[in-house]
């Protein structure tokens, strides 16, 4: 669905919605009352360049934290396994000698890889995440102007996805690259996995209530304090304290992909983090933000990323094709 500016600038009513913000979304208020009868803990952490936001809901605090560290270590695990920031994880390995020999990395960065790049080929290379040398030159969080256009125009339309290949190599999954140039940046899909991973850490420790919120990615776990679904708020790209829409969800994922938190400016002209493969810079689009929810928050994440930029009617054909049971939730 796409709404008008004006309709989506409503603003936060402090009685509807308390002080649960966390990345892109804010989560309507727990009523008091019933909250001193089932105690929801709160915790936070930094983690994949954000900051994971737990509600756990549980009547023993002590066993919420428990399964909040549980969830926290996952999470970490992830970022550790999968960061394109450090030289000796799976990432960083595969970046620095995949395209000379195989590099064997974990059964969890082989799957999320193997989804990425089945996104990759559904969309013929709207989407790519093996760009990292395209993410790495434009850098925008530290830029302040753009790269040369020279270089820009080496790593344009190089489809660097059908460079990547997932394989074996002496009994373990390996990744391989078959051109030096290309470089996996699984930003676009593993914090949801991560979401995905702190949520199983939770229940296996008796949680059957609680948010996961990560960046832009949200995963909601069985129902509100109130035994509703829970109901967020996805904040206005153009205004910070507005909400563009509202979701209500109960075990699903929803993930947002936008423009308006990694950006710079340049001569009057605004930078976005979102990277176009074919032009090798950021997306041209009068999107702002897109919003999809799915069963599990790798899917959802995954699927926001790579389908930012198309038209609705595009969205909404390729997660019919490419995710049963995905919903398109916003396009702004």
């Amino acid at each position: 669905m796409t709404d008008s500016r004006d309709d989506n600038r409503r603003k936060i009513s402090r009685r509807e919605f308390a002080g649960f913000a966390a990345g892109v979304f804010v989560v309507a208020a727990i009523p008091v009352a019933r909250s001193r009868r089932t105690p929801v803990v709160r915790r936070t952490m930094p983690v994949m360049g954000t900051v994971a936001d737990f509600a756990v809901v549980h009547r023993d605090p002590a066993r919420a934290h428990a399964a909040i560290d549980a969830a926290m270590a996952e999470l970490a695990w992830v970022e550790r396994t999968m960061t394109r920031f450090s030289a000796s994880s799976d990432i960083g390995r595969a970046n620095r000698l995949a395209h000379r020999e195989p590099v064997q990395v974990s059964s969890a960065t082989a799957l999320v890889t193997a989804e990425a790049l089945r996104w990759a080929r559904a969309l013929d290379g709207h989407y790519d995440p093996a760009i990292g040398s395209v993410v790495e030159l434009w850098d925008v969080t530290n830029r302040h102007e753009p790269p040369a256009d020279d270089r820009v125009a080496e790593l344009a339309d190089r489809a660097f996805h059908r460079a990547v290949e997932v394989d074996t190599h002496r009994g373990s999954p390996a990744i391989v690259y078959h051109a030096a140039e290309a470089r996996l940046d699984l930003g676009s899909i593993a914090k949801g996995y991560g979401v995905d991973r702190a949520i199983t850490a939770l229940r296996k420790n008796g949680i059957e209530k609680a948010l996961v919120v990560v960046g832009g990615d949200l995963y909601a776990l069985g129902t509100s304090p109130s035994g509703d679904a829970w109901r967020v708020g996805i904040q206005s790209p153009w205004d910070s304290r507005a909400m563009a829409g509202f979701v209500e969800v109960s075990d699903r994922a929803v993930a947002t992909s936008g423009t308006y938190q990694q950006f710079f400016r340049y001569r009057g002209k605004r930078y976005h983090h979102i990277m176009d493969p074919r032009t090798a810079r950021p997306q041209a689009t009068a999107m702002e933000s897109l919003t999809v929810i799915a069963d599990s928050t790798m899917h959802a994440d995954v699927a926001a990323s790579a389908l930012y930029g198309l038209s609705t009617p595009d969205i909404t054909e390729t997660l019919a094709r490419q995710l049963p049971g995905g919903q398109l939730a916003k396009v702004l």
